[in-house]
């Protein structure tokens, strides 16, 4: 059984699925960095987009949609696993495995028009300027917070004479 676009009779793809499910999951849980499987799994039976008989979209979320496993065979980039069965959407900048180069969004023709607005939320979201992004709301890895501290200390010297002042009187 294949899922159908009700506005257009297209297939409903199951990755637009799964990425549509996570994207509402992280839209009303917006203090919730990452979600398991099976929350991302409830929430697409949730929403009609789980074949049960089929293990297609349990798939999807495992293997097919997640950046950072190799492509075997989808390509797509719509999650990241954050740690062991534990995925959120994906951002520009995530870890991926050499191949993945499918998409990351669903395009907007291809969804339900009532999710076309899950595309605006997800621009905002994926950004950092929304109130409910994960890089405004969740404390940082504490190494990732220190790129970009010693900027300063180049503004003004050449690294070369920044070196030698450093070790002036050195013996």
């Amino acid at each position: 059984m294949t899922l159908l676009l009700a506005e257009t009779g297209a297939r409903f793809l199951a990755a637009d699925r799964v990425w549509i499910a996570t994207a509402l999951l992280h839209r009303e849980n917006p203090k919730q960095e990452d979600f398991s499987e099976a929350e991302i799994l409830e929430r697409g039976r949730r929403e009609g987009f789980v074949e049960e008989k089929s293990n297609v979209f349990p798939v999807h979320v495992n293997q097919h949609c997640v950046s950072n496993r190799p492509p075997n065979p989808g390509k797509h980039r719509m999650l990241v696993e954050t740690r062991k069965g534990r995925r959120r959407l994906y951002r520009n900048g995530d870890p991926q495995m050499p191949g993945r180069t499918g998409k990351i969004v669903p395009e907007r023709e291809n969804m339900p028009s009532k999710y076309h607005a899950l595309l605006d939320w997800y621009a905002k979201w994926s950004s950092g300027s929304s109130s409910g992004s994960p890089r405004s709301n969740f404390p940082a890895d504490p190494l990732l917070r220190l790129r970009g501290s010693g900027r300063a200390v180049w503004q003004h010297e050449h690294a070369d004479e920044f070196v030698r002042r450093l070790r002036e009187g050195w013996r």
